[in-house]
């Protein structure tokens, strides 16, 4: 066993921070009996000295100026838990120009400048290791870099924001308003006062990014990634998706497009709602769990199911990573690095789906014909079709055949214009066959 101790420098102790402390404090022997690396603690970064901390938290070792930490000669490994751009993203760089390997959880620094921060890290001679970014404790990130290195990963389909999955999963099951169902959210601590960057599907689109870069060994930002939220999805739409072997999902999806004719593949990576066929493994996934479903021609289908967020699992996988950049260390390696060229990304318009369609329109003759006719000249097949009565209108559901994004777009805007049509009330992507599709 090593006796040589790692000293860590932590920059953050919230809900992780305090988790990672908690973990290497009351698990040092397991840690050292397992791994062989002595952790210790120098270091703590915090914005406020007052703010009441968990009685584990070492008051001695707080500091309110992180650059300090980071330029402490005696501190081996920077443990970046704070997120955000600012001031991480310097502390980051500075950490690694004074020869020290970082651990991030900061999916939203990655998902832009991750690929900036890999290269400065193997400048240096350093590693940046950021399981924890994604998917929390699930250990998605090292599978893909490391056990699926040489597979050919084709897509990767994931819920990978607990927040929305809870509130999608109490409308589904319990009837429960979008509006409720958030503010049950926000009292069980899943959803921030501002939900925005869960609700608008920006934290699950950060993530989004960076799983594509790993996955297709290309580089993906956060502004490559098309995004919908979920604050459109109402009661009516889980409905429709039960009648029809559906329920919907908030899914993170990134796919690799073959290039034709020896030209360069594309990359496609997009967020939205989509309704999920029952018989799909990621409609089981229930409350704040995450999952992620991974394609590849070798391998097949795999599923990564877990706590994707939470102190104690972010900190698990933080923690994992401490002691792969602490035997690199100690073995002067590094891990792998590879540089990733920018993806090519395929227009979002020229995408094919199925898609559900909700319309409200005057219940006379003539109108459904309109509209059909509509979808026909555009040439998006109807492969199914729903009418229900309300009062003087009706609303007409519709399920389509594989049609590109455009040419539903198309259709939308053309149906608007009908003299007949008061609302579009419904529009979200559809994934797998549910029960009326045969």
């Amino acid at each position: 066993m090593s006796s040589i101790p790692v000293r860590l420098g932590i920059l953050g102790c919230g809900n992780v921070g305090a988790a990672l402390v908690k973990i290497i404090l009351e698990d040092q022997s397991l840690i050292e009996s397992q791994t062989g690396e002595v952790l210790e603690i120098a270091a703590i970064s915090v914005r406020d000295l007052s703010i009441e901390r968990p009685a584990w938290v070492p008051r001695e070792l707080l500091t309110l100026d992180p650059f300090s930490v980071v330029t402490d000669p005696s501190i081996d490994i920077v443990v970046e838990v704070m997120g955000g751009y600012d001031p991480a993203k310097a502390l980051i760089e500075e950490a690694l120009r004074a020869k020290k390997s970082v651990v991030t959880a900061n999916k939203t620094l990655l998902s832009d400048f991750g690929e900036e921060l890999s290269e400065l890290a193997r400048s240096q001679g350093r590693d940046i290791f950021f399981e924890a970014a994604v998917a929390g404790g699930i250990p998605l990130i090292r599978s893909l870099k490391v056990s699926l290195a040489a597979e050919r990963v084709r897509r990767v389909t994931g819920i990978v924001n607990g927040t929305t999955n809870y509130i999608l999963t109490r409308m589904s099951e319990d009837g429960t308003s979008y509006q409720d169902a958030l503010k049950s959210a926000q009292e069980l601590g899943y959803a921030e006062a501002d939900p925005t960057a869960d609700v608008g599907g920006i934290d699950a689109s950060a993530k989004a990014a960076i799983l594509a870069s790993i996955a297709f060994g290309r580089k993906v930002q956060y502004g490559d990634v098309y995004r919908e939220g979920i604050t459109s999805v109402t009661l009516d739409d889980f409905a429709f998706a039960k009648r029809h072997g559906f329920t919907l999902k908030l899914l993170a999806i990134c796919e690799w497009i073959e290039g034709k004719d020896g030209e360069e593949g594309s990359v496609s990576v997009r967020v939205h709602p989509t309704m999920v066929a029952l018989t799909h493994p990621l409609s089981a996934v229930r409350e704040a769990f995450n999952a992620i479903f991974v394609e590849g021609d070798s391998v097949g289908e795999l599923m990564f199911y877990g706590r994707g967020a939470g102190g104690l699992p972010t900190a698990s996988a933080v923690l994992g990573d401490i002691i792969d950049a602490a035997h690199n260390l100690r073995y002067g390696s590094t891990e792998r690095h590879v540089a990733r060229p920018a993806a090519q990304i395929l227009p979002f318009d020229e995408l094919d789906y199925q898609f559900y369609i909700a319309i409200d329109v005057s219940d006379r003759p003539g109108v459904l014909a309109q509209v059909a006719t509509v979808f026909g000249a555009n040439g998006v097949s109807i492969m199914s079709m729903e009418q229900v009565g309300l009062g003087q209108e009706a609303r007409l559901i519709f399920i389509t055949h594989q049609a590109k994004e455009r040419a539903v777009q198309m259709t939308l805007a053309e149906v608007r214009e009908l003299g007949a049509v008061r609302r579009l009330v419904g529009f979200i992507r559809v994934l797998g066959n549910g029960s009326a599709q045969g």
